[in-house]
């Protein structure tokens, strides 16, 4: 028999798992909370700490049968598809560093060069590690990881637990939100991969007037300084770019947690 002091320490710990779900969701998903190098058990106590005063403010019964009945599997499932929306909102955002990364040194000739990215645990290329990098400290330095958790308790207010999920409105601006990925990466990479073209064109013609040049030993160290000095010279305005595209994924993060 369970001591009358310890009879609801049972509930008390499953709602606190059910609190744990949608924000341990969304640091799954969301980036720098997502990377391997960050801690299960730091991710897990950051979640504790944010879902259970938000969902101490919020209405809820748990199912009669508990979380392993019909209807806790529901529940669990909303809580988890909640978190992993919002989080993958704002990594769409952010992989638009990654995407500009890939052209850039795609056009470079860098495309052979591939490192071990720590944001994402993936191999990929210099430039695009170093835009990764990049888009990092620009999220954390405009406070995207506190807005992140501010939109992660808002969301009990218009998303209860156990009270309905996303809506398909919500799950199809998510789709047509990771379609801007494409056109955003390009937009960022467009001030170096058009320059660096112009160079290429350059070195093609200069092979068609002296085709006795080597054009691969004087092309490619062209191309790779040029695409250097250009990265250098294009970075404040390619910051821009990627801490909007943040901002952009952080708003589309707001919608689905305003159930729009």
């Amino acid at each position: 028999m369970i001591p009358q002091g310890l009879a609801g320490v049972e509930t008390q710990l499953w709602l606190w798992m059910i609190a744990m779900i949608r924000p341990g969701a969304a640091f799954i998903a969301a980036p720098v909370f997502g990377a391997p190098q960050v801690p299960v058990q730091v991710r897990a106590v950051v979640a504790l700490a944010l879902g259970i005063p938000a969902f101490a403010n919020t209405p809820f019964v748990l199912p009669v049968g508990g979380i392993v009945s019909i209807d806790g599997v529901f529940l669990v499932a909303g809580e988890a598809l909640i978190g992993l929306a919002l989080g993958f909102a704002v990594q769409i955002g952010f992989s638009t560093a990654l995407l500009a990364g890939e052209v850039v040194s795609n056009a470079m000739g860098l495309g052979f060069a591939s490192m071990m990215d720590p944001a994402t645990g993936a191999t990929s290329p210099a430039v695009s590690q170093f835009l990764s990098l990049l888009a990092m400290f620009l999220f954390l330095a405009t406070g995207g990881h506190l807005q992140l958790a501010a939109i992660i308790v808002e969301s009990y207010q218009a998303l209860p637990p156990g009270q309905g999920g996303l809506g398909g409105n919500s799950i199809q601006g998510l789709v047509l939100f990771g379609g801007e990925l494409f056109s955003a990466g390009l937009a960022i990479a467009l001030p170096v991969g058009f320059a660096i073209i112009l160079v290429q064109l350059v070195m093609a013609m200069l092979a068609r007037s002296a085709p006795q040049m080597n054009i691969f030993a004087v092309g490619l160290p062209a191309t790779l300084m040029a695409g250097i000095v250009l990265i250098a010279i294009a970075s404040p305005v390619m910051a821009d770019g990627i801490a909007s595209s943040l901002q952009r994924g952080l708003a589309e993060a707001r919608m689905l947690a305003a159930g729009k």
